[in-house]
């Protein structure tokens, strides 16, 4: 079709990245017949040469999505960058417009936000992070529209505490830090957010409370986290990587298709078959 377009997913390591099956399960629920959305191993170094291919051809390309380690490393080969994304200095969503502009877009923080409300999570008193990397980031954005008191957020080691601390004014948001070997005191706060590697927080499990709060847990493979199923296992709102990666990526598809609402059930099915079809 003459008004087909392409999209993709660049990072590295790339291959495990489910946005293929997301992006794909829309256009054939959208009947965007003949659009494509691929994956591409691409690194730092040679991500400037991968975006300068393009633009011979850009008017067939509706968008990139950006994994990791590029939603930094992409911000100055582009043409304009929204405030969300702005304001955490990451770039998950690069747009191709009409005129040949590549516009950046951060659509994290707002999954985030609506996979929490999916969940019930609209508002909370109290706040606490674990890690201190990108998606930390991210989920200060996030909270600073959902949280009404302190985040606390635990990290290793004073350089990224203050990185923390730091991110934390810039958003408006009050961080205080706490080593992580004190990591366990999260679980009174009222939201937990997770954002570390995984195995990470396998040692904290057995600490869970009776009563927890909600927790956010970032990761989506494998599912579930020692630390879900414990928090499951005491009938406690669960948020999981997957609702993250549907959420942000249904924005992605209404960003570069300019269709909306995007198929949020389509995709999360197929996202659900294909982590259970890896199983096997």
């Amino acid at each position: 079709m003459a008004d087909a377009k392409r999209a993709a997913v660049l990072g590295s390591p790339i291959a495990h990245s489910l946005s293929p099956v997301l992006h794909r399960a829309a256009y054939e629920a959208l009947g965007l017949d003949g659009w494509r959305y691929d994956r591409f191993e691409v690194d730092e170094a040679a991500l400037p040469a991968f975006v300068k291919g393009l633009e011979a051809e850009q008017e067939r390309w509706a968008g990139l999505s950006l994994t990791m380690p590029l939603k930094r490393a992409i911000m100055p080969l582009l043409d304009g960058i929204g405030p969300v994304a702005a304001s955490v200095d990451a770039v998950n969503t690069v747009v191709f417009t009409p005129d040949g502009r590549k516009v950046g877009d951060n659509t994290d923080v707002p999954g985030m936000v609506s996979a929490l409300r999916e969940r019930g999570v609209d508002e909370v008193a109290s706040a606490a992070v674990l890690g201190a990397g990108a998606t930390a980031s991210s989920a200060l954005a996030a909270l600073s529209r959902i949280c009404r008191g302190e985040v606390t957020a635990y990290v290793r080691g004073e350089a990224r505490a203050e990185q923390m601390r730091a991110m934390g004014e810039r958003l408006g948001v009050t961080v205080r830090t706490e080593e992580w070997s004190r990591a366990a005191r999260a679980f009174s706060a009222e939201l937990v957010v997770s954002t570390t590697p995984a195995g990470t927080t396998d040692e904290l499990a057995h600490a869970v409370p009776e009563r927890p709060g909600a927790l956010f847990d970032v990761l989506y493979e494998p599912w579930p986290t020692a630390l879900a199923a414990a928090w499951s296992a005491r009938g406690a709102a669960v948020v999981g990587g997957l609702d993250l990666l549907v959420h942000q990526a249904v924005l992605q598809v209404e960003l570069m298709t300019g269709r909306s609402p995007a198929p949020l059930a389509a995709m999360r099915a197929a996202g659900e078959a294909a982590l259970a079809a890896r199983e096997v």
